[in-house]
């Protein structure tokens, strides 16, 4: 039986492709001995294949987020929902709504640092106000298993890192929160 596969592995399948499809084509053109140009040219569409992919990504990751705010926006305005969506317990159904909106907050901010709308020191600002709100903290806090799953390689473990970093220096000095302390670099690879 075979799953089908997600938005994201598709693009990445053809990003792999245009990469090996770049090697093979400079051997042909090796032995055959074509013209320059020509080898120029090919070596230009494999550009835009590879930006072409790069896009489909970025296309890909807008439409899961946003099937993904779909269904907390569902479990925010139905809140029998919100017990087969949330795992966060002993909590009022309106205090579980709240933690979900923080949820979805973080989540488009990490979004918009994807798709390339955010750079990293953007996304450390607006994390930054955001740890301030209450809310957030609480939500903060009450998920802190949740990120011990994620892979320490990812977007999301260095985000984690500095959101950390973050609310310890807001706890040891609240009126100092905008110094910017030890969140973390930018991310070496590309934010996707």
């Amino acid at each position: 039986m075979t799953w089908p596969q997600t938005p994201a592995a598709r693009s990445s399948r053809i990003g792999s492709a245009a990469v090996s499809g770049l090697s093979v084509i400079r051997a042909f053109f090796a032995r055959r001995g074509r013209c320059r140009s020509q080898e120029e040219l090919l070596l230009g569409l494999l550009r835009q294949i590879t930006l072409m992919t790069e896009e489909i990504h970025r296309a890909n990751l807008i439409q899961e987020y946003r099937i993904a705010m779909e269904q907390m926006d569902r479990t925010i305005d139905d809140p029998s929902l919100a017990d087969a969506r949330s795992t966060l317990e002993g909590v009022s159904e309106g205090r579980r709504r709240q933690l979900i909106f923080a949820n979805r907050q973080y989540t488009s901010l990490l979004l918009a640092h994807r798709v390339g709308s955010l750079e990293w020191n953007e996304l450390l600002g607006h994390l930054r106000i955001l740890c301030r709100n209450s809310v957030f903290a609480e939500y903060w806090d009450r998920t802190e298993e949740h990120r011990r799953s994620v892979p320490e390689e990812s977007l999301e473990h260095r985000v984690g890192k500095a959101v950390d970093a973050m609310m310890e220096d807001l706890a040891d000095d609240p009126d100092e929160w905008w110094v910017v302390g030890r969140v973390g670099e930018p991310p070496s690879e590309p934010s996707g």
